[in-house]
């Protein structure tokens, strides 16, 4: 722990300058991205409404160097996003809204555990939204250099939700990444899979009226199987070559059917009940993340399902914590 402690202060140190920006070259990015706007079909009038008060945020540059991903080893992400703790607040959320979330469960086959699990995870059932202004987040990852061309399309796509009235600029508070509303989806993700399920001619995503049943939607579209496996964590034997670790979640690789995998893993009691021919991976998380980590320990091995999480947030502890708290609501509700 104190090694950790040392490599943030070393981090903080190191980036502490890198956060400065030059007030006049991001009004000159403003007025190149207004033109890049308005080329995109945004009316003048549109942009300048919800743009006069955009902001550079160094809070923002700050946070996306510095993600609770990137530092936690496995067990501790987990263990403080699947407490009982938070079990207890989502069967109380579950209860209050049986109605809805049954209904959305059958009507896109998408387990109600799983949402519970997801909306727990990112907003704490709601409760906690995010209170960064979204179009200022995006601008400022926008201007910066190290992901400019991802958060440009997402600030133009949110742009053209406002221009079509989809959304409403003045509610638009989120997280530091420009993600919004109780299941946090990034503009493009709302075009793409937000449902206006209430029929008001609006997505409030702040409401679990249009909220849920976009999360089950974007769930089912990306592929999710009901009852299918997500991952189960195993003990590895030390022969298994380290070519089949998979230390990112930027793309996994060397999958092979679960058969082959079987023979390099002690404790697969767990495994017997699967389809032997079924597509896995391994992943090994902590080993590219926390210093002095073993190279085997903690192991799990991931299907199919699991990628689909990593979809919807390409970070292998979150998929992990999501379906851990699914499975703990298994039983409970």
């Amino acid at each position: 722990m104190r090694l950790i402690k040392f490599f943030l202060i070393i981090l903080i140190l190191t980036t502490k300058f890198s956060y400065a920006y030059d007030v006049n070259d991001f009004n000159k990015w403003k007025l190149d991205f207004k033109k890049i706007a308005l080329k995109n079909k945004i009316s003048e009038e549109t942009f300048n409404l919800v743009m006069k008060n955009v902001k550079y945020l160094p809070k923002v540059i700050e946070y996306d160097r510095f993600q609770p991903e990137f530092y936690e080893d496995t067990k501790t992400y987990i263990g403080k996003r699947t407490s009982k703790k938070k079990q207890n607040k989502g069967i109380e959320f579950y209860r209050e809204n049986k109605d809805l979330i049954d209904l959305v469960e059958l009507e896109f086959d998408i387990e109600k555990e799983l949402l519970l699990s997801l909306m727990g995870i990112e907003t704490n059932f709601g409760t906690y939204v995010g209170k960064m202004d979204i179009l200022s987040s995006l601008a400022t990852l926008s201007y910066d250099e190290r992901r400019s061309e991802f958060f440009t399309n997402e600030l133009i796509t949110l742009l053209k939700l406002i221009e079509t009235k989809q959304v409403d600029y003045k509610t638009l508070y989120g997280s530091w990444a420009g993600a919004f509303g109780f299941f946090q989806f990034m503009p493009t993700t709302i075009t793409n899979y937000a449902i206006d399920h209430n029929k008001d001619n609006r997505i409030d995503l702040k409401n679990n009226e249009d909220a849920y049943p976009s999360a089950a939607n974007y769930l089912k579209k990306i592929g999710w199987k009901k009852k299918a496996p997500c991952f189960y964590q195993i003990e590895l034997t030390n022969d298994i070559p380290k070519k089949y670790l998979n230390i990112s979640a930027k793309k996994i690789h060397n999958k092979k059917k679960l058969s082959f995998f079987k023979k390099y893993i002690k404790n697969n009691s767990n495994l017997d009940l699967l389809d032997d021919d079924i597509k896995s991976a391994i992943i090994t998380p902590d080993k590219d993340i926390v210093p002095n980590a073993e190279t085997l320990n903690p192991a799990y091995i991931i299907f199919d399902n699991y990628e689909i999480i990593l979809s919807w947030n390409r970070s292998l502890r979150f998929a992990l914590a999501v379906c851990t708290l699914k499975n703990k609501f298994e039983n409970e509700i």
